[in-house]
């Protein structure tokens, strides 16, 4: 009988530590074997003879060993990074390194797998310090929302592969027209505070940089399908060619998503897909994303009545006298779960919005020193939203009374549709270079411009008048454009100590002109330009521990509304912000987290007062000063090879020095003003924390069990105890089990507890008051969310 032999050995990223997990070991250019969890591989029972072994990892340069066996051995194999292959280079320019000044979070593929089972991307993220999320629907599909610092969407930058998400003119983030975005993301960092400087909207509560998926060195193909509660499904298909010939990779992703959400009809019907195809050459890698998404949701953004919310029947009651609800709303109202209720019964009150994204992204190393990446991009989005009102004004629509029988009728009952028909497209650039070791520089930016159609239409009335479908009864177009230059530069000039300066130069141009919803004529035009310098220094107490400090100062344009609600010929200022950071970082074997402190200090930050303009619309008004500061710790332990623990909090004081409030008078006409000092701004927790434990009893099985409390929140900023969110405590549990089959990569089966102990709370929404009667009237309205819930997801990967 011949002998036979065993190779064994590791796979790692040359001159680091790093094992490659993944790694691709192929015998005589066929793929024999992949490397386990610590880079490790063997090849049993083979003959004695001459081999060739290649082992190989996607943004790493292949590494090949000639040997003769003839009696067992061991091969170590040390992969050299090609730079211009790495993840990071797509967004390198806009992200803080690992020893900057700057306070963030990174998030891997793994950890964002694991959390994904068909919720918005904000729920995957809820566990992450000083965010807070919240879902219309109550189970986190549909419209979702996240805050980060008590500061909302319109103030944390998105960026996807450095290029700008936010919408141009309101500032906000729908993640609902990205369904399962997440399963084609790799990793996402999360900066807090204004971070380093980026493309886009102005960063005033953190930014979001998220990087697509960069492939798989081998092929592959997954099916994913999750099944819970409220009727929720995701069905998720995924291919990879893997690399072919060393240079070509193609990817795909196609999803739908249902759910009938936990609120009364606030059903969900999303689909999306991505396509990805690379380039990989020795200096440049070329790659072509295209993406998009549909949404249709049934509307839930009215929350509910306090009353209802309560079982408050006398003040629901109350409630429908002074709204003049009609029987079948006022029934809906008294009839309705309280938890669940929904005031909208129109069977086409609906959400639809379509979302194209076009990216070409492109890098090249011309050498150890010099590398550029640049994007071009194209967004298309158009969609409506339909609702039905009852007894509206024919002139509000610029539609002529109507007489019928010598009688003359000014109101009807109407069907209207309000779209949005937008173009987003532009550039960002970088040039990277470093002339020695001690200097880095960036020099980058964007170009973007926007283009956005607004008008409605009335598709069906009771009396229609002169009206017609198609017939927009208002329209106006909306024009921004965005310019960023800015320049990095980091310099060490001792191992220990690294000192850095980002210098930002923004220009912003928004025009309106047409006419608005209430049929007046728009004529806005602002033009800004903002200079966001921000320097630091990190000094390294050891290889695994260093401290940090920096000061940056932030810029931000007002949005749409800002510009449209405010009195005829006045424009509302921009916001300023000082933000100072400082902290510990360590990372050990075992432990590994940060303590950061941080000061946020605004000039005109603008916030709803309750002010009214002169045809009566609310808007939000610039006040002088307002702060946030706080201390934020995040921290991960793992106690042993089975138990793991990851926690963070975060203590903060919220406050705006100077506000007046307006309250409309029905009595007397006109508002009436009260004026506070030092109040807690609205939708700030005082403390977020948050803890998980993790126990894999065998490389098989995992299990987890989330817990996060989030503070009291006011719904405005009078800091008053009957406008106010109380204050929360939820826990999760989370089961997955991993098994190999024939045919399979492998399967994992995973069970997500929402809610584990039926906590019943609200995480989000509104209050306005007003004067009737001799006496005031408070409304108040909120978000609950699901109680108790379940997920269950079965991964398959060939």
């Amino acid at each position: 009988m011949m002998a036979q032999f065993n190779i064994s050995g590791t796979v790692s990223e040359k001159n680091a530590n790093n094992f490659l997990n993944g790694a691709t070991i192929r015998l005589k250019g066929k793929t024999v074997a992949s490397t386990s969890e610590n880079g490790h591989f063997e090849l049993k029972n083979l003959p004695a003879g001459d081999y060739t072994i290649t082992a190989s990892f996607l943004g790493y340069q292949s590494e090949t060993q000639i040997i003769n066996l003839q009696a067992n051995i061991t091969l170590n194999f040390k992969l050299t990074p090609l730079t211009f292959l790495a993840n990071e280079i797509v967004v390198s320019a806009t992200r803080a390194s690992s020893n900057a000044a700057a306070t963030f979070k990174n998030i891997d593929k793994e950890t964002i797998a694991k959390h994904n089972f068909g919720q918005d991307l904000p729920f995957i993220l809820d566990n992450t310090p000083g965010v807070v999320v919240t879902s219309d629907a109550g189970a986190g599909v549909g419209y979702t929302g996240i805050r980060i610092r008590g500061s909302d969407a319109t103030r944390v930058n998105v960026t996807l592969n450095g290029i700008p998400y936010n919408d141009s003119e309101s500032q906000g983030t729908f993640w609902v027209n990205m369904p399962d975005f997440a399963s084609s993301v790799d990793n996402i960092q999360i900066q807090r505070g204004v971070g380093t400087s980026t493309n886009g909207a102005g960063a005033f509560g953190g930014s979001l940089n998220i990087q697509t998926t960069a492939g798989e060195s081998n092929p592959y193909a997954e099916i994913n399908n999750t099944y819970g509660s409220f009727d929720t499904w995701k069905n998720t298909v995924k291919v990879g060619t893997g690399l072919i010939n060393d240079q070509w990779s193609f990817d795909g992703r196609l999803s739908r998503i249902k759910s009938d959400g936990f609120i009364d009809r606030a059903a969900s019907n999303l689909k999306s897909y991505f396509v990805s195809g690379a380039y990989h050459g020795k200096t440049d890698l070329l790659r072509v994303n295209v993406f998009s998404g549909s949404e249709k949701t049934y509307q839930a953004w009215n929350g509910i009545p306090e009353s209802r919310l309560n079982g408050d029947v006398a003040r629901m009651n109350a409630y429908i006298a002074r709204n003049e609800l009609n029987s079948a709303d006022a029934a809906n109202l008294l009839n309705s779960n309280s938890r669940t209720y929904n005031s909208f019964t129109y069977q086409d009150q609906t959400d639809n919005y379509w979302q194209d994204h076009y990216q070409l992204l492109y890098a090249k190393q011309f050498n150890e020193k010099f590398s550029f990446n640049g994007a071009l991009h194209y967004t298309a989005g158009k969609g409506y939203y339909e609702e039905f009102k009852e007894s509206q004004k024919l002139t509000n629509y610029g539609l002529q009374p109507v007489v019928i029988d010598g009688t003359t009728i000014s109101r009807t009952d109407l069907i209207r549709r309000r779209w949005l028909d937008n173009d987003f497209y532009g550039f960002t650039y970088a040039f990277n270079y470093k002339p020695s070791a001690g200097w880095q520089l960036t020099l980058g930016g964007g170009y973007n411009e926007y283009k956005g159609a607004h008008f409605g239409q009335v598709i069906y009335a009771q009396y229609a008048s002169n009206g017609t479908n198609d017939r927009h009864y208002y329209d106006n177009d909306g024009f921004k454009t965005d310019f960023n230059t800015f320049l990095k530069v980091g310099y060490n000039p001792t191992e220990k100590l690294n000192l850095f300066a980002d210098l930002q130069y923004r220009r912003i141009y928004y025009d309106v002109l047409g006419t608005d919803k209430n049929i007046y004529q728009l004529n806005v035009k602002d033009e800004l330009n903002f200079f966001n310098p921000k320097i630091g220094a990190s000094y390294f107490i050891s290889t695994n521990s260093n401290v940090y400090a920096s000061l940056s100062v932030a810029n931000k344009e007002p949005g749409r509304d800002d510009y449209i609600n405010v009195n005829a010929g006045t424009i509302p200022k921009p916001e300023k912000l000082n933000n100072l950071e400082a902290g510990y970082r360590f990372n050990g074997d075992k432990l590994a987290g940060g303590l950061n402190l941080y000061g946020m200090w605004y000039k005109d930050q603008l916030v709803t007062t309750g002010k009214i303009n002169d045809v009566g619309e609310y808007f939000r008004q610039n006040v002088a000063d307002s702060y946030r500061i706080g201390v934020e710790f995040d921290a991960t332990c793992r106690l042993n090879d089975q138990f793991s623990v990851l926690a963070n909090a975060s203590l903060s004081r919220n406050k705006i020095k100077h506000f007046t409030e307006f309250i409309d008078d029905y009595d007397n006409g006109g508002q009436q003003e009260n004026t506070y000092t030092n109040t807690t701004i609205s939708f700030s927790p005082s403390s977020i924390l948050s803890g998980e434990l993790v126990y894999n009893p065998t490389k098989s099985l995992a299990l987890s069990w989330q817990s996060k409390h989030v503070g009291g929140q006011y719904l405005d900023n009078t800091q008053n105890n009957t406008r106010k969110l109380a204050a929360y405590w939820v826990n999760n549990a989370r089961f997955g089990y991993t098994l190999n089959l024939k045919g399979f990569k492998n399967i994992n089966l995973a069970l997500l507890v929402n809610n584990v102990l039926n906590e019943k709370y609200e995480s989000n929404g509104y209050t306005f008051g007003y004067f009737s009667g001799g006496s005031l009237t408070t409304e108040n309205f909120y978000f609950a969310q699901s109680g108790t819930n379940l997920m269950l997801s079965l991964n398959l990967k060939f």
